[in-house]
């Protein structure tokens, strides 16, 4: 399951923010997911529920955002925010396109508990 990989590595980040930022434990991530990542998403959840046992984010909440996928034509340069999978332009019927959104795998934000000692540097 190439999801398990997906949130190991995710996990992997979670991990070195925390370090970063003295956290104590992690309460929510964000991540956004484009329909084109090739990650889906439930299967994303469920692998992150397995990586987190025993971590900082053991008890997080793991929030998954859908992010569309948009295009622009090089052809007649239409713009378009696009509902189904196709990369084809809705103006012209151009398939001489660029993926603009829609591809990605993104750490949005991270919720965290910092220590005392770390609230205290500051």
């Amino acid at each position: 399951m190439h999801e398990l990989s997906v949130a190991r590595s995710l996990m992997d980040l979670v991990e070195d923010h925390v370090r970063r930022n003295g956290a104590r434990r992690v309460t929510r991530i964000v991540v956004v997911v484009g329909v084109l990542s090739g990650v889906e998403p439930e299967l994303l959840r469920r692998a992150f529920e397995v990586i987190k046992e025993g971590t900082v984010a053991d008890s997080a909440t793991l929030v998954i955002e859908m992010e569309n996928l948009s295009i622009r034509c090089a052809n007649c340069g239409a713009f378009e925010e696009k509902e189904e999978l196709s990369v084809l332009c809705s103006r012209c019927g151009s398939p001489n396109t660029e993926v603009v959104r829609g591809e990605d795998l993104l750490l949005r934000s991270l919720e965290m508990e910092l220590d005392e000692a770390s609230q205290n540097l500051s």
